[in-house]
């Protein structure tokens, strides 16, 4: 991986890795999304049969789980380690943070809601991290993209490993584009 100098530089790969293939993980961020939902699906799963007492409730999670096990596998085909949970517990924490984050600017405490939003985004910036190799260091990441390869994170040392990856995500996994 090319190690980036400059900002300039910083911008022509990302402008690089968007004509190489826009469209890598666009896809990939609305799984996880899904994926995190599916998380809180289980959650709110267990929770109800235990506040009512309907093992229903309890059965269901099952079929839930295979669901959210088979979406992350489209996008974390391969792993070694922890990185599997890690990866799991990463997005959960992510929605949760945002959840609060939500609940704080609903009752009119907006700096506290920015702050959980941000913080949310390094969660979720940390999973790609991970499942890119970029947190390890790994020359053959789980599963990387042409975009992702074009688009290597800045190397600047006036920044925190989170900070380049939040930078790095918001360039390369954009689910805006069609």
């Amino acid at each position: 991986m090319k190690k980036i100098k400059s900002v300039q530089e910083y911008v022509e790969a990302l402008d690089a890795a968007k004509k190489v293939n826009p469209k890598d993980l666009s896809s990939d961020q609305d799984l996880t999304i899904g994926i995190m939902n599916l998380i809180s699906i289980e959650e709110h799963l267990m929770f109800s049969g235990a506040k009512t007492g309907k093992h229903e409730f309890y059965d269901l999670i099952n079929e839930v789980r295979e669901m959210r096990k088979n979406a992350m596998l489209k996008i974390i085909p391969a792993y070694e380690g922890e990185v599997w949970c890690i990866s799991k517990h990463l997005l959960a924490a992510a929605m949760r943070v945002f959840e609060v984050g939500t609940k704080a600017l609903a009752s009119g405490d907006k700096k506290t809601a920015y702050e959980l939003f941000d913080q949310s985004y390094e969660l979720y910036s940390m999973f790609w991290g991970l499942n890119m190799g970029m947190l390890t260091g790994e020359s053959k990441p789980a599963k990387k993209s042409a975009a992702a390869k074009a688009t290597p994170a800045p190397t600047t040392s006036d920044k925190g490993k989170v900070s380049k990856l939040k930078a790095w995500v918001k360039n390369a996994v954009n689910c805006c584009i069609e």
